[in-house]
């Protein structure tokens, strides 16, 4: 299946506040062995600039992956927001609703939701603020509620997942997710999101991805994931058959973030079992989504 695309991208994504930011990554490559290279390197992006370059400047047939969760957590409960009358029944009216609550919030961000007097009951926020609906009613930890595919990353792969619902803590992707969801929202039809949309005969590709499978997939632990020198960078991409980026010395993590999971999306993008991963349902796939790498 790698045949088909003609670019693998990479994006590290951040739910921060403010126009642009340091957390925030994009990264290609072109089939074959070549190194992974960042896109705009040096520039501090805005998600604005993201989504535009995903909808209109991304190269024709690229496998893009984006790190933060497509969706909340349904399958648990039946719904993602149980007992909220405007819980919407799958994943793409998930997205438009939080782009309508935060049709205001400047910068593509999310922070109107996770404020709303209704939604917030499901969320961990700041200051010790944990909504009467953050947890799953038979739940046997305070982690909060998981999708089917986090319950996979860390039953298959061994990575250590962070409930969407939990805003706290320097790990946490919640509002990397919410925010992102404004980006999926306003790309509408312009670039099919699998497995919420199925995987079409040609052109380019938007998945979700957690970039720890990447460094997993390398050879590196879920403790020691994260890479901070283009030494360690290189020594994850000699073990995917990428060649190495040119460099030395210390190296931000959400680059090399980036660079590795580009790369290791050319490495695997012609696995079938990563497009049927065990577990994913119809239903699923409409409400939850799924994790690219988590057969």
């Amino acid at each position: 299946m790698a045949e088909r695309f003609s670019h693998l991208a990479a994006i590290d994504w951040s739910g921060a506040a403010g126009e642009r930011h340091r957390g925030i990554a994009v990264a290609i490559c072109a089939l074959g062995g070549d190194a992974p290279r960042l896109v705009r390197p040096g520039h501090r992006w805005s998600r604005p600039e993201v989504l535009a370059w995903l909808a209109d400047e991304m190269p024709a047939g690229t496998l893009v992956g984006l790190d933060l969760g497509l969706s909340l957590p349904f399958a648990d409960c039946g719904a993602f927001f149980p007992g909220w009358s405007e819980s919407p029944p799958n994943a793409r009216k998930l997205w438009a609703l939080v782009d309508r609550i935060c049709a205001d919030d400047p910068h593509l961000g999310a922070a109107s939701f996770v404020d709303h007097l209704e939604a917030s009951r499901y969320f961990r926020r700041q200051g010790g603020r944990e909504g009467l609906q953050f947890h799953s009613p038979d739940a046997l930890h305070r982690r909060g509620r998981f999708r089917i595919t986090e319950l996979a990353q860390a039953e298959r792969k061994g990575c250590k997942p962070y409930s969407n619902f939990n805003l706290v803590g320097a790990a946490q992707v919640g509002k990397a997710s919410l925010t992102g969801m404004r980006v999926l929202h306003r790309l509408g039809n312009r670039l099919p999101i699998w497995p919420i949309d199925p995987l079409p005969a040609s052109g380019s590709v938007l998945v979700e991805i957690y970039t720890a499978i990447a460094a997993i997939d390398a050879g590196r632990t879920a403790a020691q994931s994260k890479m901070r020198s283009f030494e360690e960078l290189n020594r994850a991409l000699a073990a995917i058959g990428s060649a190495p980026v040119p460099g030395a010395g210390p190296l931000d993590d959400h680059s090399a973030d980036a660079l590795l999971t580009a790369a290791w999306l050319r490495h695997v993008a012609n696995r079938r079992d990563l497009w049927h991963p065990q577990g994913l349902t119809p239903e699923l796939a409409q409400t939850e989504g799924w994790t690219f790498g988590v057969a």
